[in-house]
C-alpha cells in the first residue's frame, strides 16, 4: 500500500503494495486531473518524512511503502486465511447457484401468459374457427367460389407473366455470357458492381412459380 494522501484521493485508487514510479501514480490519479509534477513533489515529501522509502535506478526513482508498518500474518493465519476464503468461495457458489434458479423461475413466470392475455387469445381464436368453418361449408356445399371465366383470365395472365419471365431469362444469359466471356474480372464481382441481382438473390425461384400453373392445371383436370 502506498500512503499518498492527495486532496480527497481515496485510499482504493492508489493502495497498492508493490513497487510504483511517478507515471504509475500519475496513471493511477488520472481521473483527478492532477500534474505529475505535483505527485513527484507529494512523493518526495512522503519520502523525506519517512512514510515511504524510493530506490534510484538511473534517473528513474521507484517509490515502495515501508514493510514495517504492515501486520504480516503467521504460517497459522494464513492456513486461517485460506481457510475461510475458501468457505466465502463455496457460500458465493450457492448463493450464485440460488440466484440463477430464481432468474429461471422468473423467466417462465414472465413467459406465461396472463389470464387477459389468454382471454384476448381464445376469443381472437375462436373467431378464426368460426370464420373457417363457413368457409368449409361452403365449399362442403359445392358453391363454386370463383367463376370458370375469372379463374381462365387469371391462369392466361399468369401464363404469360411466366412467359415473359423465361424469355428475359433466357435473354439476360445470352446477353451476359456474351459479356463476361472474355473478361478478367471476378464475375462475382463484377455482378456486385454492376448491381445486378438473380432470383435466388432476392429470394424468389422461378421454377417454384412454374410449377404452380403445372400444379394447378392438374388440380383442375382432377
Amino acid at each position: 500500500m502506498l500512503p499518498v494522501s492527495l486532496g480527497r484521493i481515496e485510499c482504493s485508487d492508489i493502495c497498492q503494495n508493490r513497487p510504483l514510479n511517478t507515471q504509475n501514480v500519475a496513471d493511477a490519479l488520472q481521473k483527478y486531473n492532477l500534474k505529475k509534477a505535483g505527485i513527484q513533489k507529494a512523493l518526495d515529501s512522503l519520502s523525506d518524512s519517512g512514510q515511504i522509502s524510493f530506490k534510484e535506478y538511473g534517473k528513474q526513482k521507484i517509490y515502495i511503502a515501508r514493510q514495517d508498518q504492515f501486520d504480516i500474518p503467521n504460517a497459522e493465519e494464513l492456513d486461517q486465511m485460506k481457510k475461510a476464503n475458501s468457505e466465502l468461495q463455496e457460500e458465493l457458489q450457492i448463493k450464485n447457484k440460488t440466484i440463477a434458479e430464481v432468474d429461471a423461475e422468473i423467466r417462465v413466470l414472465q413467459s406465461n401468459l396472463t389470464l387477459a392475455e389468454i382471454r384476448t387469445k381464445e376469443s381472437k381464436l375462436r373467431t378464426e374457427v368460426k370464420e373457417m368453418e363457413e368457409k368449409l361449408k361452403i365449399l362442403g356445399e359445392g358453391t363454386q367460389l370463383v367463376n370458370p371465366e375469372e379463374r381462365n383470365s387469371v391462369e392466361e395472365t399468369y401464363l404469360a407473366k411466366i412467359n415473359q419471365w423465361r424469355k428475359r431469362k433466357r435473354m439476360f444469359k445470352e446477353l451476359w455470357d456474351a459479356i463476361t466471356e472474355n473478361s478478367p474480372k471476378d464475375l462475382k464481382e463484377l455482378k456486385e458492381e454492376l448491381g445486378i441481382e438473380y432470383d435466388e438473390d432476392v429470394g424468389t425461384s422461378f421454377q417454384s412459380f412454374s410449377e404452380l400453373l403445372a400444379n394447378g392445371k392438374k388440380r383442375k383436370i382432377r
